[in-house]
Formats: structure tokens, C-alpha cells, sequence
């Protein structure tokens, strides 16, 4: 029974771990990459659809991507979602490809981006305390209905204190690395 608790509770963090550095992955560095363009979603046909899936990503300089439509007749609206993604870029259309240069990041806006990853980090911390506190009050409740002994229930709160540890820990470290790669000139 506690083990269960346990067991799924760690999963969900891991997962809280994982959408933390999905988020992460999408704040725009000084290097183009095509993560950024993770959350971008287009107007296909009548239906929204990930970027990614409609087109294949190239980056043949630090600051530049090309983005290679599978089908031509989508060029305008993925370059409209390109637009209006609030990624900072300006796209071009040369009929084949688009292209997109990433201008250098100014100061105040590498602070905003540290900002928004602070903002990101702190909200993985809290869905992580979430999954905490229900599997707290699970273990609890075992305790209370007899179903397991208190010195168990007692030992298993103090190994799911540890877990949470481990797991906030490791999201400052995501966001200590990706505030150094923000800091990067």
C-alpha cells in the first residue's frame, strides 16, 4: 500500500521534472535551436497543429534557423504563427524555406527570460509540494484506518520528505544551468 503511494508519487515528480525542462527548453537562449519552437502552433487547414509536425528544422549558424515546410501551401500561416509566437523573430519567406534570424539578446531582455524561468521553476516546485501533500495525506490516512502500523507510516513520510528534496533539488540545479546559459554572451 505505501509502497504504491510512494512509487506514484515519484512518478508524478519525475514528470513535474520533465515538463519543467520541456518549459525550460522553449525560453529562447542566444542560440537558435528548435526546441524553441515547441509551443508555436499553426492554423492548418482549420486546425491548430504543432509547428513541429509541419516542418523540419535546420540550423546552419549559431543565431539562424531554417524551417522547411513539408507542404508549400502552409508557408503564409506557419510564418503568421512564426509572427505571432512572441519569439522576438522576424521571419522570411523565399518561396522554399523560411528563415529566421535570432537577434542578439539585449540585457533587460535576458532578465525577463531569467524571470519567466524563475516563474516556471517555482511552479514545478509547487506541483511538486502538490504531490507531496497528497501522498502525505494518503499515507495518513493508512495509518489512521489500521491498515498499516505508525512507526511505517512515520518511515515512509521521512522517505517521501527525502524524495521531494531530491526532485526540488534537482529543478534549482535545471534552472541554475539554464539562468548560466541565459547569462552566456
Amino acid at each position: 500500500m505505501i509502497d504504491d503511494t510512494m512509487l506514484e508519487a515519484e512518478e508524478k515528480m519525475e514528470k513535474a521534472v520533465e515538463v519543467a525542462k520541456d518549459n525550460f527548453s522553449g525560453i529562447r537562449t542566444g542560440r537558435a535551436h528548435p526546441g524553441m519552437f515547441n509551443k508555436v502552433v499553426v492554423d492548418y487547414y482549420g486546425a491548430p497543429t504543432p509547428l513541429q509536425q509541419l516542418a523540419s528544422f535546420q540550423t546552419p549558424e549559431a543565431r539562424t534557423i531554417l524551417i522547411s515546410p513539408f507542404d508549400k501551401g502552409a508557408m503564409g500561416n506557419i510564418e503568421r504563427a512564426l509572427r505571432d509566437a512572441d519569439l522576438g523573430i522576424n521571419p522570411s519567406n523565399d518561396g522554399n524555406i523560411i528563415r529566421c534570424i535570432l537577434p542578439q539578446l539585449t540585457e533587460e531582455r535576458r532578465k525577463e527570460y531569467i524571470k519567466m524561468a524563475r516563474g516556471q521553476a517555482e511552479d514545478a516546485k509547487v506541483a511538486i509540494r502538490n504531490i507531496r501533500r497528497q501522498a502525505k495525506e494518503s499515507i495518513e490516512k493508512l495509518v489512521k484506518d489500521g491498515d498499516v502500523g505508525e512507526d511505517e507510516g512515520a518511515r515512509a513520510e521521512k522517505d517521501l520528505e527525502s524524495t521531494t528534496k531530491k526532485y526540488v533539488d534537482t529543478i534549482d540545479e535545471v534552472l541554475k544551468s539554464k539562468e548560466t546559459e541565459l547569462l552566456e554572451v
